[in-house]
């Protein structure tokens, strides 16, 4: 029998996600994403509370519609992201956490703290690690 060995979000999280601000250009944010391999990023404003994810795909497909003639350069973050951020506070209780990853059918779900800042973020890999 596995077990978790994490009571809640805070256990499981990577603390400390890459974010990118909001008014970046698409540019920067490939070069964020390519530069540390990573899939998506948390969007976030001046005071930190996020407002999106953007993600390869986000980039993928704005460059696409650029090359059809339907997207003028240059673009920032915010017109290309995910308009929603699937988060958990840092006190959810574990058991919801994976319950959500399954039934949003994500890879990413960010923690934040009461103040509704991203402090970490829960990716299946996370729970993979914590399995005993």
């Amino acid at each position: 029998m596995m077990i978790l060995r994490a009571d809640t979000a805070r256990e499981l999280m990577t603390p400390g996600p890459y974010s990118i601000a909001d008014t970046d250009t698409v540019e920067q944010a490939a070069a964020f994403l390519t530069d540390r391999g990573f899939g998506a990023a948390v969007v976030i404003d001046e005071a930190g509370h996020p407002l999106g994810v953007v993600t390869k795909t986000d980039l993928l497909v704005h460059v696409r519609e650029r090359a059809a003639g339907k997207k003028a350069e240059p673009a920032t973050v915010r017109e290309v992201m995910t308009p929603a951020v699937f988060s958990v506070r840092e006190d959810t209780p574990v058991q919801s956490v994976v319950e959500q990853l399954v039934a949003l059918n994500v890879h990413h779900l960010f923690v934040t703290d009461r103040t509704g800042v991203v402090v970490g973020v829960i990716s299946p890999f996370d729970v993979v690690k914590k399995l005993a």
